[in-house]
């Protein structure tokens, strides 16, 4: 009998890439419903976690953030049910995936486009493709497949939004010491991802390699703002100033992360969202404490973090009762 704890070892044959190209095309979701109308409590709860004072979300005529788009279509914990429309052809894709050994799953990129904004009252419905499934690829995670969906939205029959989004399904690479040889003592340790760095962000991570920590600050209206932008999204102008942050701040939520495990990173290990003092949120690494004695409300400090000769990280340490933030 096979060991179940023990990590699933690499396909012993890939699959035929005609056979996987034969699904795209093939629907993913058909005429699936919203389980609610857009309504503004959720709009409520969306932007207090997102830290989103934006006057258009609330009042006696609001709109939903467009970054919404996905949430209002979500099944939640208890899924859609009959309300999904989850068509054959996308659980036959993924079972064959998973018979051929790429059990395990993580979400890489989504891509999305706004039509026009939703009110409360609009009552969604939603259609999706599969529309790439691509050859076998070789990642740091291990070798899988990348499969992309893409999802139109509308209501009243009209279109509302786009949804693109993609998965990796992957055989996970075996750890060292288990039941299959990992890589050598000496092989060297994989590297954390590099940001994603563009015209928008150069900014922030110019200050990083400085030792400071830079947040956005409106040169119209004064609004500060975190991550970095193109532009204000409360007054919409496109001139900014940078401002450089004190480094105090508090947990104002956070996750513990154990699993998937990831190369260059050991679980478990927390991750906060910090709400620094100038009044924006920004997610970290939080360290200086058992990942499970991490608490809401906790002070931070800011730190930089040599990770790699060519990677620094802002990260946040979190004080004990008592220490000074």
């Amino acid at each position: 009998m096979s060991d179940p704890t023990a990590p699933p070892l690499p396909p012993s044959r890939p699959l035929r890439p005609e056979g996987l190209a034969g699904f795209e095309g093939r629907p993913a979701a058909v005429s699936g419903r919203a389980r609610d109308p857009v309504n503004p409590p959720m709009i409520r709860h969306w932007c207090e976690a997102m830290g989103d004072r934006h006057p258009a979300y609330s009042g006696p005529d609001p709109v939903a953030p467009p970054t919404m788009l996905q949430a209002w279509i979500m099944g939640g914990l208890s899924g859609h049910g009959p309300r999904g429309g989850r068509a054959d052809a996308y659980d036959r894709l993924l079972g064959l995936l998973d018979r051929a050994g790429y059990t395990a799953v993580v979400a890489t990129d989504c891509e999305q486009e706004y039509l026009r904004p939703l009110r409360p009252g609009d009552e969604l419905t939603f259609d999706a493709v599969i529309e790439t499934v691509s050859p076998l690829k070789h990642t740091r995670l291990g070798a899988g497949h990348f499969v992309t969906t893409r999802t139109e939205i509308r209501t009243a029959g009209a279109l509302v939004g786009t949804h693109r989004f993609r998965i990796l399904k992957y055989a996970p690479r075996p750890k060292p010491g288990k039941a299959a040889p990992g890589p050598a003592a000496d092989e060297p340790r994989p590297q954390r991802p590099r940001p994603v760095i563009n015209r928008d962000n150069a900014g922030f991570w110019e200050g990083v390699a400085a030792g400071q920590l830079l947040i956005q600050r409106c040169a119209a209206c004064a609004e500060l703002r975190f991550p970095w932008l193109p532009g204000c999204g409360r007054c919409g102008s496109p001139e900014w100033t940078a401002v450089r942050a004190s480094g105090a701040g508090r947990v104002f939520s956070y996750v513990v992360m154990h699993h998937p495990p990831f190369p260059a990173f050991d679980p478990p290990y927390a991750v906060g969202l910090v709400e620094l003092a100038e009044g924006v949120r920004m997610i970290s690494n939080l360290i200086g404490t058992e990942p499970g004695r991490v608490r809401i409300g906790m002070r931070a400090e800011l730190e930089f973090l040599q990770v790699d000769a060519g990677l620094r990280l802002p990260v946040f340490r979190v004080l004990p009762d008592g220490a000074d933030a």
